[in-house]
């Protein structure tokens, strides 16, 4: 009996020993790569840094990834972008990480730092995709609205032609340089609407209405015409011609 007692209390022992000797295992793994993630970013600090060969660690980045997606599963924001930061610095070239830190900065309306991960992003894109569709077009919009429009016209046409049957968005951009004065970028976006979308009258009408107001009438006059050529039965574009023609004619 005593000797039946003495095992299971040795039973015990030996299992809690067991369950230390687990713990300590798991804290060191998880300090090792803490360490392993300060001496990357220490080394190669900050996410700028073009790297290439053995100064890139795939594994740690796809571990920093991991983390930060249970941060942000949680809602913890700065906890994920953090660690989604220490992803991107192991391997700048990690599409999945940068795409994501970028859709929590613009979450968070934090804009003039998803501005420079959404264009790396774009850069990074080989294909066409959904992701880097929506990346094109959220860049131009955040640069349309900094009024950064030598910035903004390179992705909106980029956005056209990746989305062309998007003919409401093709509205907005030029709208929006319009409203701003910038007349001529404006037209450029309804010329790279016109080009995907050649059957599309009101694209040239607004050209046309474009031109007009900044008093050039004969080209006016010009895109009135292939709006009207473009659907012959439209009363409305046929007006438009015949006014133009009275004023040239004054």
């Amino acid at each position: 009996m005593k000797i039946t007692k003495k095992f299971e209390i040795s039973s015990k022992i030996f299992a809690y020993i067991i369950c230390i000797v687990q713990f300590l295992a798991l804290s060191i793994e998880v300090n090792a790569q803490d360490s392993a993630t300060s001496n990357v970013l220490d080394r190669y600090g900050g996410l700028d840094i073009e790297r290439v060969g053995p100064t890139i660690d795939r594994d740690l980045a796809q571990k920093m990834f991991r983390r930060g997606n249970t941060y942000n599963n949680l809602q913890r924001y700065e906890e994920a972008i953090e660690e989604y930061r220490k992803a991107i610095s192991a391997d700048p070239s990690f599409t999945d990480a940068i795409r994501t830190l970028a859709n929590i900065y613009y979450f968070l309306k934090r804009y003039e730092e998803a501005k420079p991960l959404l264009a790396r992003f774009i850069e990074l894109q080989v294909n066409p995709s959904a992701s880097l569709i929506a990346a094109v077009s959220t860049l131009g919009e955040l640069e349309r609205q900094s009024g950064n429009f030598d910035i903004s016209i390179g992705y909106d046409l980029y956005s056209i032609e990746l989305d062309p049957q998007n003919d409401s968005q093709i509205h907005v951009m030029a709208n929006t340089y319009n409203n701003a004065g910038d007349a001529e970028k404006a037209i450029q976006i309804y010329l790279a609407g016109i080009e995907v979308m050649p059957s599309n009258a009101f694209f040239d009408r607004s050209v046309g209405r474009i031109l007009e107001q900044e008093g050039q009438l004969e080209r006016a006059l010009v895109s009135y015409e292939s709006a009207a050529a473009k659907e012959p039965e439209s009363d409305f574009y046929k007006t438009l011609v015949d006014n133009i023609q009275l004023r040239l004619q004054r």
